[in-house]
């Protein structure tokens, strides 16, 4: 075995890679059916069939015609592989050429041509170029469903029955003392009756 064996695998890979990349960037099959329906067209009617040993000649006074028509469906489908921006006009083209080679060319050479070129016409019409990929970086932005990730931010006081609920490192706030009218604290809690002057017993008024 020659060095260059294990090389050719890897060089038919890199042309299929290369072809797909050249295939996904244009209306390929729409170009290959518009081809592929101009043939039968343009062949049929100058093709000389042999059953048996009966030869079946099926020219007709149009012949020219479908040599025109078919020539053109090949052209159209060329245009598609190499010039993108013609897709529109070339497959309303293609259709047009095709319902116009059902009178003209043996009914669109026996609706095998009238079929490859209206499908190959339709899918010229519908097709559309892909939209670029986004660079790496903005991918790496977004989260798993495709939105940006929200930035990290601190929890909110909850809220209570009387306000928000106070942080954990403020201070603790003093409780509440009532206050008699003369504005000094009345607390009768945990005081002895003299202090007070209250005498053990709460006051009136």
């Amino acid at each position: 075995m020659s060095a260059e064996t294990p090389a050719a695998p890897g060089q038919f890979a890199r042309r299929r890679l290369q072809f797909r990349a050249w295939r996904g960037t244009r209306p390929f099959w729409a170009g290959l059916f518009v081809m592929l329906g101009g043939l039968p067209i343009a062949y049929f009617p100058y093709a000389h069939l042999q059953i048996g040993h009966l030869t079946l000649a099926m020219a007709t006074t149009a012949g020219a015609g479908s040599l025109i028509i078919g020539v053109l469906l090949v052209v159209l489908g060329f245009s598609l592989w190499y010039q993108k921006h013609v897709r529109t006009f070339a497959g309303v083209a293609a259709i047009l050429l095709a319902l116009v080679s059902i009178p003209v060319s043996n009914l669109g050479g026996f609706l095998i041509g009238f079929l490859l070129a209206l499908v190959g016409g339709a899918l010229a019409v519908s097709w559309a170029p892909g939209a670029p990929p986004e660079p790496q970086s903005l991918q790496d932005l977004r989260g798993e469903g495709g939105a940006p990730q929200a930035a990290p931010y601190e929890s909110a006081p909850e809220a209570t029955e009387y306000g928000t609920a106070p942080h954990e490192d403020a201070p603790e706030a003093a409780p509440h003392v009532p206050a008699d009218e003369a504005g000094e604290p009345n607390d009768l809690s945990g005081t002895s009756p003299v202090s007070n002057g209250a005498n053990g017993r709460h006051s009136a008024g």
